[in-house]
């Protein structure tokens, strides 16, 4: 321990979020590095992933996982070194796949923690292409939407974390894809460095009338992470028997109550009876079995051989990751989003 800073920063949950979040709900501080006991060790965290679920963390709204405390630090997936160790399956210096959130410093009793082999050259793609945002397109698009070849892919967020990865896995997989960012910049790499066969700027005041000219045949795998105004143009142009894996509804995280206009829900339940739809939700923590295996041989496979391509977008030190997070909800990111803890 004598090689440790003293402190250990961490940034908790001062207030929760009326809408997006912002700086007043978080506050940087800084505690005693934690003492390690029997049967822990303690992680020094180097690369903390932002993601999109955290918004519901922030929440008191019922949801699949309980909610940040108000004074609890921000949880979050990290790349971490361990530093002391008093456990017999890792030791100091091994660098692993953990849970440390929004801190220098974490303690862990080993559970869930996976060791990174040396092999892996960048570690970060644990969080991202080779983690839980590569394992949630792959499950999401092949085990709920089945895509066949010939069949039109219609992925939203193209360019983010899972959506960049649906559509590329869709293209091996002999399909037509089409994906939804926001800004020209984003869909032009979509399709010039993704493979994508087109791509729609959703801010775009015709938005909804160039989606249905890019898929004149109707759409057959609808993959869901945004919801809002894109589901909107989305839903008329779905094909009898599509099929919608549903892993996220961003556009909708900071709303604070139901959204103005006409409630479409009477148009949603007669297409998903009359087209015989398949609308499935997923959370992907509950999917890690087997197929995990097979995901992780596929998807390094598909990386080496540069058939999957990957994008991160980093900010440097820890004390700017609320900054940052603010940004992917508005969806400012460019790529899977990475805070590298210790600055510089």
């Amino acid at each position: 321990m004598q090689d440790l800073p003293s402190v250990n920063r961490r940034i908790v949950l001062v207030s929760r979020p009326a809408g997006l979040p912002e700086a007043s709900n978080f506050r940087l501080e800084s505690t005693d590095i934690p003492a390690v006991a029997d049967g822990q060790m303690l992680l020094r965290n180097e690369v903390l992933s932002l993601d999109p679920y955290m918004r519901g963390r922030m929440s008191e709204a019922a949801s699949y996982a309980e909610p940040v405390a108000i004074g609890g630090t921000l949880i979050g997936g990290t790349v971490s070194v361990v530093v002391e160790s008093r456990l017999s399956q890792f030791a100091v210096g091994d660098r692993v796949l953990a849970y440390g959130g929004w801190q220098d410093y974490a303690l862990s009793h080993g559970e869930g923690v996976v060791r990174l082999t040396p092999e892996l050259t960048h570690p970060s793609y644990a969080l991202g292409v080779l983690g839980m945002p590569g394992y949630t397109a792959y499950h999401g698009l092949l085990r709920i939407g089945e895509p066949r070849t010939g069949e039109t892919v219609v992925v939203a967020a193209a360019t983010g974390a899972v959506g960049s990865v649906v559509g590329q896995i869709a293209k091996l997989k002999g399909c037509r894809v089409v994906g939804i960012a926001g800004g020209e910049a984003k869909c032009h790499y979509a399709t010039t460095e993704l493979g994508f066969d087109a791509c729609i700027d959703h801010q775009a005041a015709d938005f909804a009338e160039k989606l249905r000219e890019t898929c004149h045949s109707g759409i057959d795998v609808y993959f869901e992470n945004v919801g809002g105004a894109v589901f909107s143009a989305v839903l008329p142009l779905l094909n009898t028997g599509a099929r919608v894996p549903v892993c996220g509804l961003i556009a909708l995280y900071n709303a604070q109550g139901l959204p103005q206009g006409p409630d479409l829900t009477p148009v949603l339940m007669r297409s998903v009876l009359v087209k015989r739809l398949r609308v499935q939700g997923f959370i992907i923590s509950d999917h890690y079995d087997a197929g995990h295996t097979q995901f992780l041989n596929e998807m390094s496979g598909w990386l080496a051989s540069g058939r999957i391509r990957y994008r991160e977008h980093w900010t440097q030190g820890l004390e700017n990751a609320p900054a940052a997070f603010k940004e992917l909800m508005l969806g400012g990111n460019f790529g899977k989003a990475l805070v590298r803890i210790g600055g510089g």
